[in-house]
């Protein structure tokens, strides 16, 4: 392993934007794989206005991992309440837009990004052209389009890309290939975290590397996906699409969900995900069942937690590292 352990965490969404920010804090170097299926609002907008991937979180990753004043990150986030054809889109979106039509490349265009954000670390799309995300419901329906898979409130029998090929970035396998820790999730398992295991090579090259694989559970559940989900329900979804040596560690939430919470999330369809350890050792996997949630107007992950126990699965044995 190298002096500054090498950390690939593949997701989408606001889980893997919360996780990064309290990864950054320590001394490693980071390169976040984000998922390109998001087809709604200004990304499915400007990725079929542009026929780009979807920006939206890319452009959540990036701010997640810069270094700069608040108000610059606040002005990359802005999103335009008013004005004809602006309304709904975020500044960094645009951005993202403006840099793939002047580079034509959207991978270039996020590296000149990175360095006018001082990114800390990298972020890679999973692919460097859209993709479209299918769902296969139990009842043999099938559904296209990211945004529109939660909106059918069915269980999910599988999801899958078209096209069925679709070629990987060589530096998000090269990244994996060099990892020292490979994290997955959390996010949306269906729409933000599947998809990037769906990318040809991807799981091939998590199968093919040593290093630790550890799956970041969700704490609640989210309508329409997971409904009434356990961890292991998670975890068999994960099996299912991208087999079983995808990952060797399961961390997982044990704290009881407060009242109140339970009570507000009830109104949006969700509930606690329930850490079943039997049924999560029976699959043969190593579970961390910690607290591992921070209360706010919404349930998130600790992300400072959660970033310490995924440096102990990267570091047994060896040094610890301190905070920056």
């Amino acid at each position: 392993m190298s002096l500054i352990p090498k950390i690939v965490v593949l997701g989408g969404g606001t889980g893997l934007s919360v996780l990064l920010r309290g990864l950054k804090a320590f001394a490693v170097d980071i390169t976040a794989i984000v998922t390109v299926a998001d087809d709604g609002g200004s990304s499915g907008r400007l990725r079929q206005a542009y026929d780009m991937p979807p920006p939206g979180d890319v452009r959540n990753v990036l701010a997640a991992l810069s270094e700069v004043e608040p108000l610059v990150e606040q002005l990359f986030q802005h999103r335009f309440t008013i004005g004809e054809g602006i309304t709904g889109h975020s500044m960094g979106n645009l951005l993202l837009a403006a840099m793939h039509d002047i580079t034509g490349d959207f991978v270039m265009g996020i590296q000149e990004l990175s360095k006018v954000l001082n990114v800390r670390g990298k972020v890679l799309p999973a692919a460097n052209k859209s993709v479209v995300l299918h769902a296969e419901f139990e009842d043999g329906s099938v559904v296209t389009g990211e945004s529109k898979i939660p909106l059918h409130d069915k269980k999910i029998k599988k999801v899958f890309l078209t096209p069925t090929h679709i070629e990987p970035l060589q530096a998000s396998i090269h990244a994996i290939e060099e990892a020292d820790l490979i994290v997955v999730g959390p996010g949306s398992l269906y729409t933000s975290i599947i998809p990037n295991l769906l990318v040809t090579g991807i799981k091939e090259a998590l199968y093919a590397s040593s290093a630790p694989k550890v799956y970041v559970c969700n704490a609640m559940t989210q309508l329409g996906e997971t409904n009434h989900y356990t961890a292991s329900d998670h975890v068999q979804a994960l099996i299912d699409h991208a087999g079983q040596g995808i990952i060797d560690t399961v961390i997982v939430n044990n704290e009881p969900i407060s009242e109140e919470s339970i009570a507000l999330y009830k109104e949006e369809g969700a509930e606690p995900v329930v850490c079943d350890l039997e049924r999560l050792n029976g699959l043969g996997y190593e579970v961390i069942s910690e607290n591992i949630i921070h209360y706010g107007t919404l349930i998130r992950h600790n992300a400072k937690r959660v970033s310490e126990l995924l440096i102990s699965c990267c570091l047994k044995g060896k040094a610890p590292l301190k905070d920056e």
